[in-house]
């Protein structure tokens, strides 16, 4: 979904390459968990799904804030990261993911993870740089609030 060429949009996040590869993700577990039986349809895909969605959710509304509360909602994100990776484990165990599908999900949960840390790191700099000296809670304040 990446492209390079492609013009700023007025939700900013939607400019964010994590955004676009957590979208690509759940659109990815939706197919992947339409064939698991029917029982389990009812208990384990709706959270599985939730949490995926949980993902891209928490970097849009996170992307509103301030640099220091758009820092919690990407922390927030990597939660959800870390509960579908439990639930990639889970499915896996209960037969309902092949070898392909379980490395599929994990190396897109490590992907993203890495991206979202980098983007932390950038926002943390980004929040020094801006603010030197001010307390935690005034830090990372930006004028830009759709980052």
């Amino acid at each position: 979904m990446e492209n390079a060429d492609r013009t700023p949009t007025f939700f900013r996040f939607e400019d964010l390459r994590i955004y676009h590869k957590a979208m690509d993700y759940i659109l990815w577990i939706h197919e992947a968990t339409k064939k698991i039986k029917k029982q389990e349809q009812d208990q384990l895909v709706p959270k599985f799904n939730s949490a995926a969605r949980d993902i891209a959710l928490n970097i849009s509304e996170g992307s509103a804030r301030n640099k220091s509360q758009f820092i919690y909602y990407l922390k927030m994100a990597k939660s959800s990261i870390r509960e579908c990776l439990v639930y990639t484990s889970l499915t896996f165990n209960m037969g309902f993911f092949d070898d392909s599908q379980q490395d599929h999900s994990r190396t897109q949960l490590m992907e993203m993870t890495k991206m979202i840390g980098a983007l932390i790191s950038s926002l943390q700099k980004g929040a020094k740089r801006d603010a030197p000296g001010e307390s935690d809670d005034n830090a990372g304040a930006t004028k830009d609030p759709d980052f």
